[in-house]
């Protein structure tokens, strides 16, 4: 009869496939407040522009400068979120990496165990068909030998 195939760091190829899971998931948040830290910034440029395009006067048009200084500090508090954003896309690009890198490292641990039970199970199937062939070929001289008796 056969034995089957039981591969003993099993246990640990399961924890290691979770981790690399975890690490997905922790990649995926990451990605989503880079993408997030950008929305912000496209945000605040579209914001600018449209501030400038509302400054932007008719050829004889009186110019109205208590709103033209409203805008002007408008402006200074865009410029501090611009760099807010900024500081925070960077904080999330170095996150992304970071993730990044675990992913690969939790990639590549689980990998070598797959990999590991894949030449575990083929050596184990092929010493089972030496076990087998030497029992026919026992077998088969065993016959032989009531045969010739």
């Amino acid at each position: 009869m056969a034995a089957r195939f039981r591969f003993r760091l099993e246990p640990l190829r399961k924890l290691r496939e979770a981790l690399e899971r975890e690490a997905e998931r922790a990649l995926a948040h990451a990605l989503q407040a880079e993408r997030d830290a950008r929305d912000f910034l496209d945000a605040l440029a579209v914001e600018r522009t449209a501030l400038f395009e509302a400054r932007r006067s008719a050829t004889g048009q009186l110019l109205d400068l208590e709103l033209w200084h409203a805008g002007e500090r408008y402006l200074v508090v865009l410029g501090r979120r611009q760099i807010e954003g900024y500081e925070r896309l960077r904080a999330a690009s170095t996150q992304v990496a970071a993730a990044r890198e675990t992913l690969i490292l939790a990639h590549r641990n689980h990998l070598m165990l797959v990999r590991l039970k894949e030449r575990r199970a083929l050596q184990h199937a092929r010493e089972q068909q030496l076990r087998e062939a030497r029992e026919m070929d026992e077998l088969a001289i065993l016959r032989h030998h009531r045969q010739s008796a």
